[in-house]
């Protein structure tokens, strides 16, 4: 019989499309942005910022629908966006626009923390059914380990985002905030994937056994 191809290795332009492409990444910074800078040109007006950034996340997700790409990414983003809106302008705390994305840092430093301690890194849960590797990495302890260790890379990424952001909601720095929060995501996003991508192909999987004619 013929040997079974091998499966085709993520790359970092895979991992990025399970997170939504470049889109994804504008989805989840640019809002943050477009309120901030109606928050300061309306003079702290917490209501016309939020709707500001939820008109960007609109019009964001209108050009992934006309992309025809997945309906699942712009709904996403558009429903996280509105959540933080809606919860500034009730609350009339300028800073709470950034509450939800602060909890979710902490709930995904939670999750991956979790797979690790059940021994189930969850990026190479997810690496492996980006590349077809199926559950053989659990079993091969050195790929296993750079599974572990990528894990650890993205908690650790996701708690250096809480250590610097929640001083800053807690003292109302909603300027600065913004400013971390942006500076924090594409470029912290970006160095992670490289991360995984170069821990993950220096440990290849084994190679399926060939069977026997």
């Amino acid at each position: 019989m013929e040997p079974e191809p091998a499966p085709r290795r993520a790359a970092p332009t895979d991992l990025a499309l399970a997170v939504g492409g470049p889109l994804g990444v504008a989805e989840s910074s640019l809002p943050g942005v477009a309120y901030v800078a109606g928050y300061a040109a309306t003079g702290s007006d917490t209501t016309v910022a939020a709707v500001i950034a939820v008109a960007l996340a609109l019009v964001l997700s209108v050009v992934r629908l006309v992309k025809r790409e997945s309906p699942r990414h712009a709904l996403s983003g558009l429903v996280g966006v509105a959540i933080a809106a809606f919860v500034a302008a009730r609350s009339g705390r300028a800073e709470n626009f950034f509450l939800p994305g602060l909890l979710a840092n902490a709930g995904y430093a939670a999750l991956l923390l979790g797979s690790i301690a059940v021994r189930r890194p969850l990026v190479g849960v997810v690496v492996a059914q980006l590349d077809g590797e199926g559950r053989g990495w659990r079993e091969d302890p050195p790929r296993a380990r750079a599974f572990t260790r990528a894990t650890w890379m993205w908690a650790a990424l996701f708690g250096v985002r809480l250590l610097v952001q929640l001083p800053l909601y807690l003292a109302g720095a909603v300027v600065l905030l913004g400013v971390a929060k942006t500076a924090m995501g594409l470029p912290l996003f970006a160095l992670g994937l490289w991360l995984t991508w170069r821990l993950v192909r220096r440990v290849p999987a084994t190679a399926p056994a060939v069977a026997e004619s």
